[in-house]
């Protein structure tokens, strides 16, 4: 195998695939990348997984006089040699007697290198369902949803993101217990049945990461594995095997007190309430009267923090209390001005939503303080 490349390109491909390796593996094969050259049409692949998410990168070489073969490197050493390089520099990498040569002007390594026979793959299902979208589409999809998913739940099912494809549309549903983010996407999916498919906190996070141009990706979700194949990219994940909780029953639809108020007013207020409420707790009260939202915060130390803000309300006074991290968390995510709660009374849940944009659903659950 032997092969020269440009320093900025290597290092793109295998910034798309470390992600998914992990620096402490049970098979030390794991840590490595399966690097593969088509020795016809100088297509260069970089493979990197974890047995449960698998990315692969693509890249086409310039010029002639490479030659084809495969073969599993150092994932990490390989990487930091490309960055640690000169800009504009070029790569030249070889293999000889279970070692892979690489040189750039005059800087040399020789790295260790395991079988490419010996590398895990992901195997390739059939597919469900298909469809394609923008990159910008799927990203915005899971950004807005990801922060509400469970981490290190035993619930195995609550630390990934529910995938709903109906008939014209694909949705995303994360919840920890606590709270849920829902976002809905219109696309051209022609599904006669719902396909509801779990994808792992890992497989969310990695296929975020790689979803940074404005091409079209095209998706397929199978029976055990969820694809995504983009401009230079091919992502595949595993499913978690599990069902998912009924996420429609703890929408609260009918809330009969409404407050709607300015996004970043709010944001900066309830950051300000924030630092002085119980660090293990998070909880801050609010206290709704006429066009006026009263939220302070305790902690052990007897300290205090209050706020009021002008919102539009105008109902009946009462009080309620929530986790501050999950309403900010919110908040950091909607973009719009307005930002509307609903609630049936001081017990329920809330309701929070963009008052511009209603693709977007969020439900925190209520605290007693």
């Amino acid at each position: 195998m032997k092969f020269s490349v440009s320093r900025e390109s290597l290092l793109k491909q295998l910034q798309l695939v470390v992600g998914v390796v992990e620096r402490r593996q049970t098979l030390p094969i794991l840590s490595n990348v399966l690097i593969e050259l088509d020795g016809s049409g100088g297509r260069l692949a970089v493979t990197g997984t974890d047995l449960e998410v698998e990315v692969v990168s693509h890249s086409n070489l310039d010029g002639a006089g490479y030659v084809g073969g495969e073969v599993t490197v150092a994932a990490r050493k390989l990487l930091d040699i490309c960055r640690s390089l000169p800009e504009q520099a070029t790569i030249n990498f070889s293999t000889e007697n279970n070692q892979a040569l690489v040189t750039s002007g005059r800087s040399k390594f020789t790295l260790a290198t395991q079988p490419a026979n010996e590398f895990p793959r992901v195997e390739e299902g059939s597919g469900e369902l298909e469809f394609a979208c923008t990159a910008a589409e799927l990203k915005q999809l899971i950004d807005k949803t990801a922060f509400a998913m469970a981490h290190q739940d035993v619930r195995y099912y609550l630390n990934g993101m529910l995938w709903e494809a109906t008939e014209g549309q694909l949705r995303a549903v994360a919840t920890d217990g606590h709270r849920l983010a829902m976002t809905t996407l219109g696309l051209s999916v022609s599904s006669q049945s719902k396909v509801q498919s779990i994808l792992p906190r890992k497989g969310v996070v990695e296929l975020s990461r790689l979803l940074t141009e404005e091409d079209e990706v095209k998706v397929v979700i199978g029976e055990n594995h969820l694809r995504v194949k983009g401009d230079g990219f091919h992502f595949t994940s595993k499913l978690v095997d599990g069902a998912y909780p009924d996420y429609d029953r703890v929408i609260p639809r009918d809330g009969a007190l409404r407050i709607t108020g300015d996004r970043e007013t709010l944001r900066h207020a309830f950051s300000r309430t924030a630092i002085l409420s119980n660090e293990k707790y998070r909880g801050v009260r609010l206290a709704f009267s006429d066009n006026l939202l009263t939220m302070s915060a305790t902690n052990p130390e007897q300290e205090e923090a209050e706020e009021e803000v002008e919102v539009s309300y105008n109902g009946e006074e009462f009080e309620v209390g929530f986790n501050v991290s999950y309403i900010l968390d919110v908040l950091n995510t909607l973009n719009g001005d307005t930002v509307s709660f609903s609630l049936s009374d001081a017990n329920s849940s809330a309701l929070l939503e963009d008052v511009s944009e209603t693709n977007s659903v969020y439900v925190i659950m209520p605290m007693r303080l």
